[in-house]
């Protein structure tokens, strides 16, 4: 049964059961990755799944029952399912259907090329091709891989919301090992711009530099340090407190961000943002898994909190409106709050001037076992790290094994500076985040 025809017969079943306030959410995905080791494709998949979910309202309780085989026996099901998990939550959260926002953006997404099979696994070659060619030192291990993704989603709902959003994204990534001096060390990169030549063979050349410089990396003594903290890695710190934000979070008393919405919780420098429709992201949505309109926000103001992120129950416990974070990982998940593009707005300087701000201290590239390392709780975190020592405001030898130890929300506060530049990971379905460089002062670091 194609989805109209699913859709139909969901709204008939609903109204032969007397249901008043039902919805019904579809979503869709195909995914294409193949990697490459030595001059061989060593492993490809590709494939596409789908399915719907059927909510309902029951006396005042929310049911909800989702199934991939769409056939009519099959969504007859589906309907007296969600009916009877209606009947048995005992959960006083208010059951809530959303009637629809008063518009929802435009969703103006970046050029993405159709790839087929063929020609992810040629590009995949082509790409460990280059990065072969780019050193003396490459050896065996050195992987490339090509990947794409496209995701479906239609909502609709017994008020008459009819929302729809269809995104594609493709990618390619190295992971370039080297051996140089009898150390064999390894690093990686990665792009979402396969359109350009330049910007294939500018990932085989980055991941194959920064294993390279690691190379002879020294140690450093355990003391208190300036550092700049890489956008990339930033971005990654981010994610792991991610959650922190989330009004559930906070309501259930696990964020230390409870009850601080218009307090300043960050250096004024700090604005951190929220937005669904990124200009340049392929994964974008005008509305989240509830119907509700998503829109760019700043969370973080000039270092005031401006809002957790919401969902519609939480919003509702809280007497505020949803922000459009209620997300949905797919058709069986249920809805729960994440961000989209959730960054740290650039700052005004340079690289360089930062480095020259620092004088002497660490510029780190990598972290270690990173969600392991961080509390998402109270803040706290300790992470295995690597980078490069900084040297009279110039970046010199690449330094390994060192452990970061602080707290994320003092970390936020104590921000001195930021690049002109923001770095953004690879989105996990609508959600991905970026920084710029960040500047600190006097961290501990346990060396050797």
């Amino acid at each position: 049964m194609k989805f109209d025809d699913v859709k139909d017969f969901l709204i008939a079943e609903a109204e032969r059961l007397g249901l008043r306030e039902y919805e019904v959410y579809y979503m869709e995905s195909a995914d294409m990755n193949a990697e490459t080791l030595k001059n061989e494709i060593s492993s490809f998949s590709s494939g596409v799944r789908g399915g719907v979910c059927f909510r309902c309202i029951v006396d005042g309780h929310m049911g909800s029952a989702s199934g991939e085989l769409l056939e009519e026996d099959e969504m007859r099901a589906l309907v007296s399912r969600a009916v009877e998990n209606a009947k048995n939550i005992e959960s006083d959260d208010k059951a809530i259907l959303y009637k629809g926002s008063d518009s929802y953006a435009k969703v103006e997404l970046p050029d993405v090329p159709n790839m087929d099979a063929a020609q992810v696994k040629k590009l995949a070659l082509e790409m460990q091709k280059n990065t072969y060619e780019t050193s003396e030192y490459i050896t065996d291990g050195t992987q490339s891989a090509v990947f794409t993704s496209k995701i479906n989603t239609q909502l609709m709902n017994s008020h008459g919301l009819r929302l729809s959003n269809s995104v594609a994204m493709s990618g390619a990534y190295v992971q370039a090992v080297i051996q140089k001096d009898g150390e064999a060390q390894d690093d990686f990169d990665w792009t979402l711009d396969v359109n350009d030549e330049k910007s294939i063979k500018a990932v085989s050349a980055s991941a194959v530099d920064k294993a390279i410089s690691k190379v002879g990396a020294i140690e450093v003594d355990t003391g208190k340090y300036d550092i700049i903290i890489s956008g990339k890695k930033m971005g990654d710190l981010l994610s792991a407190y991610s959650s922190s934000f989330s009004a559930k979070q906070a309501q259930l008393g696990m964020s230390m961000l409870k009850g601080k919405e218009g307090q300043k919780v960050a250096s004024d420098i700090v604005t951190l943002i929220d937005d669904p429709m990124r200009q340049g992201c392929p994964m974008q949505t005008s509305f989240d898994g509830e119907g509700v309109a998503a829109y760019k926000k700043n969370v973080i103001e000039c270092g005031t909190l401006n809002t957790l992120l919401y969902d519609l129950s939480t919003a509702d416990k809280a007497g505020k409106e949803s922000t459009g974070n209620g997300q949905r990982l797919s058709y069986s998940n249920s809805v729960s709050i994440a961000p989209y593009s959730f960054y740290i707005e650039k700052g005004s300087e340079s690289l360089d001037d930062l480095l020259k701000k620092v004088g002497d201290g660490l510029y780190i590239t990598e972290f270690k076992g990173m969600h392991a390392g961080c509390n998402g709780v109270t803040g706290d975190f300790s992470i295995e790290s690597a980078g490069y020592l900084i040297k009279d405001g110039r970046l010199c030898e690449s330094v390994r094994s060192f452990t970061v130890a602080g707290n994320f929300f003092t970390l936020l506060k104590n921000i001195e500076a930021l690049s002109d530049n923001v770095k953004f990971g690879i989105p996990s379905g609508f959600t991905c985040y970026g920084s710029p460089d960040v500047l600190l002062r006097n961290m501990s670091i346990a060396g050797k």
